[in-house]
Parts: C-alpha cells; sequence; structure tokens
C-alpha cells in the first residue's frame, strides 16, 4: 500500500489538473457563446442569398451557368477540391478524428480528391500518414471571421473555375439541436437545381442587369463565402462543445478519483495509527516484563 505522503502529493496533482480541466470548461463556455452569437447574426443573409439562388433557377429554367450542372452530379471520374475544417489542437473528444474518418471515406470514394485543410490538427494528421494537401490554410481555426472564409471560397473557386476541379465538397462538423455535433459532407459547387422549379412554381419575370447570368455568378460567389464562414463558425462552436463536454468528463472523472483517493488516505492513515498504538503497546507491555523480571 502507498505511504500516506504519496497519496496525498497524488491528490494534489488531481487537485491541480481539475483546476485546469475546470477552467479550460469555463473558456470553451465563453467562446461557444460568443461565436453562436456571430453566428446567428449572419446566418440570415447567407440564408437569403440561397433562396434568391433559387428564385433565380425558377424565373428562368433556362438559365446556364458554370456553377450549375443540370443532372446534379459531377462528371464521372472527375477531380474534387475537398475543404476539411478541424480544430488547431486536441482535447476536444472525437470532435477532430470523427472529421478525419469522414475524410478519409471521401478519399476512399474519390481517390482524384484534392485535400484543402483548415486547422493545424489536420495538417499534421495528413503529414504524418503522407496523404498529399493541395492547400493547407495556416491561419488559425480559432475565431473564424469573414475575411477568411472569403480568401477560402477564393482559392475553391480558382480551382473550380480553372477546371483544376470538377467539383467542390466542404467536411464540417454541425452543432445541431441542443449539444450534439455531426459531421457533415456537403457539396458546394456545382449547384442542382430541381427541374421545373419549387413544385412545378414559376417567378413572376423581373429584369436582371447587367445579365441574369452575371447576376447569378455574382450571387453564387457570395453565397460561398458565406457557407464557408458559416460551416467555419458552426465547426468552431462544435469544437468548443465537444471540448466542454471532455473537460466536464475529466472533471467528474476526477471528482471519482479523489474520491478513492480520499478513501484511500483514510485506510493508510488509519494502518498507520494502528500500527503506532501496537508498537507503543507493545513497547509499553516489553517495560512492564522488564520492571517485574528485575523485581524478582
Amino acid at each position: 500500500m502507498p505511504s500516506t505522503s504519496e497519496i496525498r502529493r497524488r491528490i494534489a496533482g488531481v487537485r491541480q489538473t481539475q483546476k485546469i480541466t475546470h477552467a479550460m470548461y469555463l473558456i470553451s463556455s465563453a467562446k461557444l457563446r460568443r461565436a453562436r452569437q456571430e453566428l446567428d447574426r449572419t446566418r440570415p443573409y447567407f440564408d437569403a442569398l440561397g433562396r434568391e439562388i433559387e428564385r433565380i433557377f425558377r424565373v428562368d429554367d433556362g438559365v446556364e451557368s458554370r456553377y450549375f450542372h443540370r443532372s446534379g452530379t459531377p462528371e464521372a471520374g472527375g477531380a474534387c477540391a475537398c475543404l476539411v475544417i478541424t480544430a488547431d489542437k486536441g482535447l476536444a473528444g472525437a470532435y477532430n478524428h470523427n472529421v478525419l474518418k469522414q475524410a478519409q471515406r471521401q478519399l476512399a470514394e474519390h481517390p482524384t480528391t484534392k485535400l484543402y485543410v483548415v486547422g493545424e490538427f489536420g495538417r499534421r494528421w495528413f503529414d504524418q500518414r503522407r496523404i498529399p494537401i493541395e492547400h493547407s490554410f495556416l491561419y488559425t481555426a480559432q475565431n473564424p471571421n469573414i475575411y477568411r472564409a472569403r480568401e477560402i471560397a477564393r482559392v475553391l473557386l480558382e480551382a473550380y473555375e480553372s477546371g483544376a476541379a470538377d467539383e467542390i465538397d466542404i467536411i464540417y462538423t454541425d452543432m445541431t439541436s441542443g449539444m450534439n455535433e455531426t459531421v457533415q459532407r456537403m457539396r458546394l459547387l456545382p449547384l442542382e437545381r430541381r427541374e421545373g422549379g419549387e413544385n412545378g412554381s414559376t417567378e413572376t419575370a423581373i429584369p436582371f442587369e447587367p445579365s441574369l447570368g452575371a447576376v447569378l455568378d455574382s450571387v453564387v460567389r457570395s453565397y460561398i463565402s458565406g457557407y464557408i464562414y458559416s460551416a467555419l463558425v458552426d465547426s468552431f462552436c462544435s469544437e468548443q462543445s465537444a471540448r466542454m463536454a471532455a473537460m466536464n468528463a475529466a472533471d467528474e472523472n476526477a471528482e471519482e478519483l479523489l474520491t478513492q483517493l480520499s478513501k484511500q488516505y483514510n485506510r493508510a492513515r488509519q494502518a498507520a495509527i494502528t500500527q503506532e498504538i501496537t508498537e507503543i503497546s507493545a513497547g509499553a507491555r516489553a517495560q512492564r516484563n522488564k520492571k517485574k523480571e528485575a523485581q524478582a
């Protein structure tokens, strides 16, 4: 059995670790709250852009655009540019590993996929396995903003417009209702249109300047930037939520460990006290026996 001093040192170490995990929980909670507020402020605008794109397709069923594919699927064997969003560090449960599993599935299904990676964790993971990365965005995945989203969209759109990629996909983590995280793999381009519009409805013809195609091109670029920004913020929120859950679990485990160590310490202390009492009693008995022998 360990000595009481060893158990005290271990208890002190667990308490110090518990302070760190609790602090990380509070930090993630504050970051999550701010990020959700930012997402709630900006998402309605980009959702409206998506509805406008659908409306444009309903206005003119024959509109042609490089961002649109009538069949809804890219050409067989075409290259795919896939944006993978991970965190910069671990300690977030299975958050990063779930994203990377989806990326592995993407590579297995589409061997021609070119990876565009956000997040230091993902960069190192692919480098360690010698999986080539087409483009690595070196800025941090923390505190996403629209300017970074536009830069990412510019790089991806250049690959799409130049013909280097026939499809743009994105793999990120979406924080659904409650505090649950789900890894999403979405196709950003080419866009898919339902034949005849929604429920066969048509929109009243309205003029577009300079042309319907030019308006559609401009709106799509803004929509892609907005979707990427939404995915960055969603992933950041999911990361903080996962880290909160992981730190809370670590906190609870620390409490259980402290309870066990306290019981172990009390048993060791009681055993030491019992041993001391036994030794004192044995010493006193030996002294009495010695006096009796001397008197005899």
